[in-house]
């Protein structure tokens, strides 16, 4: 009797169950790489915040030390200008370090870089400077010692210079007063429009016009020269009859500018010359006592005085 051949097993459930390790590896590969990637770019963020922070701190302190600088500069300036030297080149830097910081910019690599070397340079030329106030400071220190030595010698000469100045005043001063010169032999009148003359006190309606003489008395110190002889008429409160019209002006008489009425130009010989002046007010004078003064340069050569009804 024949056996029955027995039937091949089925490969179906075998085949599955050699997928499913593949499909779990793949899985966790893709997991693994997902979870890897989020640990990177979390770690770059970190890193990012972590160099931008430091970038930050660095750019701050920075522009603290171009801040520094400014105002080391403004010594070194103060120092440099009482020592006399030269200070063109400081007060550039100070301008660039305020151009500096007066500009918002953003904080990066490059900027920092820029600022930083900019740093350095205004650190040598600090650097610079104080070599150059050192120089200037010895030089200072010799010419204080020079002048010390100096100002000795020129106290020890001018105890004596001061006394020959003072005596060579004092002589000076004789000599411009004894040369100053004086009026005399007087004579003021009035004149009406006939020609008439009147000795004061007058009438107001007799003076169309004043007439002063006076002879300048002989002065053997006073050099012959070119002078300006002024006279004032003077009312009793005090003004000065003035009108530029007439020839009045100004001249200073006591460190003030006083008003003259007339004057006239002359060369001083010496000789005892008399002048004469003839004044045509314009309009009448008002009843009273008025003074009338003489002046050349700036003092009084002499007075006299008239009466009006």
């Amino acid at each position: 009797m024949t056996e029955p051949t027995p039937s091949a097993p089925s490969n179906t459930p075998q085949k599955k169950s050699n997928k499913t390790p593949l499909i779990i590896t793949a899985m966790a590969i893709v997991i693994i790489f997902q979870a890897v990637k989020i640990y990177l770019d979390s770690r770059e963020k970190a890193d990012l915040r972590v160099e931008n922070t430091t970038i930050e701190k660095e750019y701050a302190t920075t522009l603290q030390r171009l801040e520094e600088l400014s105002a080391e500069l403004d010594k070194r300036i103060a120092e440099i200008e009482k020592l006399g030297g030269d200070v063109s080149e400081l007060q550039q830097a100070k301008q660039e370090i305020e151009e500096e910081l007066s500009r918002t910019q953003r904080a990066n690599g490059r900027v920092i870089a820029e600022l930083k070397d900019r740093v350095e340079g205004y650190e040598l030329l600090l650097k610079n400077k104080d070599e150059e106030i050192a120089r200037l400071q010895a030089i200072n220190q010799e010419l204080l010692t020079e002048n010390v030595t100096l100002k000795t010698e020129k106290n020890q000469l001018g105890d004596s210079i001061g006394r020959l100045s003072r005596t060579r005043e004092e002589l000076q001063s004789k000599v411009d007063k004894a040369s100053q010169l004086k009026v005399e032999n007087f004579r003021i009148v009035a004149v009406n429009e006939r020609g008439r003359e009147r000795e004061s006190p007058f009438r107001a309606r007799q003076l169309q016009q004043l007439k002063v003489e006076f002879n300048i008395a002989q002065n053997d110190v006073a050099p012959i020269e070119g002078k300006k002889i002024m006279i004032r008429i003077v009312d009793q409160d005090g003004n000065v009859i003035f009108d530029v019209a007439r020839g009045s002006g100004t001249f200073i008489y006591n460190g003030k500018e006083e008003f003259y009425t007339a004057s006239q130009d002359i060369l001083f010989d010496n000789s005892r010359q008399r002048l004469t002046f003839l004044y045509d007010k314009g309009s009448e004078y008002a009843p009273g006592t008025y003074d009338l003064e003489v002046y050349t340069e700036d003092y009084l050569m002499g007075k006299g005085q008239f009466v009006v009804k």
